[in-house]
């Protein structure tokens, strides 16, 4: 009865050090019954959300790859104010069941509960983790619920009960203590930090550490080596360790560094995979999809990735996507001062990729249709506008229209993203900001019909503050609305289904923006 009510207690602190708790023991200690008793307790308190009881051989509650869709499945059946968040989030991405633990808990669970962090805390059972079918999944799913809960942005208590196996136990190790106590000693020891009022660091950094360290004891204790040094200041050491692009950060992560540049080397056939690495950390792709784009045959990229297990999460089904096991083997790759050869961070490498990148959007390989848009826009308006980049002004005025409008799912921040970088962009040709002004000005009309909404005078200027045209309603461009109208076409559809002509949009784009 004091365990349970300290349970409970745990469970509805709203404020609470830690949002996991390992409940262990061994076989037959009773684990299962204060679970389920907990459960009960919880449900009648209205404070529990979501429970899973593994056992070990059945069909279902043995599969650990089911988990965090069950649980999602729960969470919208039983929290109104998750039922819209979780269905969306499933309509937007049917295949979302499909992907890997940690993609599940954050698209499912993580992202949904993100905005309302400040609600009643709720509880989530996982009862019996070492009946889950494999260890490596029961690694998985720790993984998957340490790394989005380090945040402390969710609503979220996960109660964990497990028998203390080994590698249960080395998953729980407790990375926030670790660092938590070495900060603590080097304020201790260094003459310079006595004017520092503790807790030092702030909690707030204390947590970007623990969630950059992925769960992995060597990125904590790499940092607390490099702060340590008492031929330096702590709290600039630990300034550098914040700041991985700042002067001086190659330095911080020098023992990781050696081990990723390690791995890297021993892997054969480094010339193909440096840019497949470039794909994977900027576009997020599964291993089918790498195949695609490089023109590889099935199950190629698989090969070239096979000695980079240890730092990549490489699934064999081809539908999953590729995964850094380790935060910070991002940060090494696009950093050049520290990956050197291996860095898919310069200019030249990030150009490299985005030719293909484009021409797949342009059409030439629009059939195969497995790259998302918004995605490729994020990352091109990520490169610095200078006159180094003009080469990709053509491949981004060519790509087809009918793939942007038809076979995409943009917003319009993604429109006036690209405005606003092509307008900073000193060699940006005119004709092409006012080509992708009147697709975002297309956008922004068939949103407004397609939603019912009124289209007054004022509704057809200003859209957002970077579209900055005010359009008059001319008669030529009400014979087009109205034409939009009649046919019950979109804008965007109307110079194509008039004459099959795709050039055509460029003909009607003058008359939208009103030049």
């Amino acid at each position: 009865m004091k365990m349970l009510g300290d349970l409970r207690k745990w469970a509805m602190d709203p404020h609470p050090q830690t949002t996991i708790l390992w409940l262990y023991g061994p076989a037959g200690a009773g684990k299962s019954a204060i679970m389920q008793t907990l459960a009960g307790q919880l449900q009648d308190a209205g404070r529990l959300c979501g429970c899973f009881f593994f056992k070990r051989g059945h069909a279902t509650h043995g599969n650990g790859k089911t988990v965090f869709a069950t649980l999602a499945y729960q969470l919208a059946l039983n929290i109104p104010w998750l039922r819209m968040p979780i269905s969306e989030a499933v309509e937007s991405n049917p295949s979302v069941v499909a992907l890997s633990l940690e993609s599940q808990m954050q698209k499912l669970i993580f992202e949904p509960c993100t905005p309302h962090g400040g609600r009643d805390p709720l509880a989530i059972i996982i009862d019996g983790l070492d009946e889950c079918d494999s260890h490596d999944v029961q690694q998985q799913i720790l993984r998957a619920i340490r790394n989005a809960s380090a945040h402390l942005t969710i609503p979220l208590r996960f109660f964990i009960a497990s028998r203390p196996e080994p590698h249960i136990r080395e998953s729980f190790e407790d990375i926030r203590k670790y660092l938590r106590d070495e900060f603590l000693r080097i304020h201790s020891e260094h003459r310079t930090t006595a004017n520092i009022p503790l807790p030092w660091p702030s909690r707030d950094v204390l947590e970007q550490l623990v969630k950059n360290s992925s769960g992995y004891v060597i990125y904590a204790s790499t940092i607390i080596k490099f702060i340590d040094d008492k031929s330096y200041l702590p709290t600039e050491r630990l300034a550098v360790v914040q700041d991985p692009t700042s002067a001086g950060s190659e330095s911080a992560f020098d023992t990781l560094d050696q081990l990723y540049i390690t791995i890297l080397a021993s892997a054969p056939r480094q010339s193909q995979f440096i840019p497949i690495l470039g794909a994977i950390i900027h576009l997020d792709l599964t291993a089918g999809q790498t195949d695609l784009f490089f023109a590889l045959k099935t199950g190629e990229t698989q090969l070239l990735l096979k000695g980079l297990h240890s730092v990549l999460s490489v699934p064999q089904d081809n539908e999953d996507r590729i995964r850094s096991h380790h935060a910070s083997f991002v940060d090494f790759l696009k950093n050049p001062g520290r990956s050197g050869n291996f860095s898919v961070g310069t200019l030249n490498r990030r150009i490299g990729l985005a030719r293909p990148l484009l021409q797949f959007h342009a059409g030439l390989m629009q059939r195969k249709g497995i790259f998302i848009l918004s995605r490729s826009i994020s990352f091109i308006v990520s490169f610095p506008p200078s006159d180094a980049v003009a080469e990709l002004f053509p491949l981004i005025g060519s790509i087809n229209p009918d793939y942007i409008f038809a076979k995409c799912q943009l917003r319009y921040d993604h429109f006036s993203a690209i405005v606003s970088w092509l307008k900073n962009t000193p060699s940006a040709p005119i004709d092409l900001i006012q080509l992708w002004e009147g697709y975002a000005f297309m956008f922004f009309i068939d949103t407004m019909v397609s939603t019912n909404a009124m289209i007054s005078n004022d509704r057809l200027g200003q859209p957002d503050p970077s579209f900055n045209r005010s359009v008059s309603p001319s008669p030529e461009l009400l014979r087009i609305l109205i034409s939009a109208w009649f046919l019950n076409r979109r804008l965007w559809e109307l110079p194509t289904k008039l004459d099959g002509s795709q050039n055509n949009h460029k003909q009607l784009i003058p008359v939208l923006l009103g030049t």
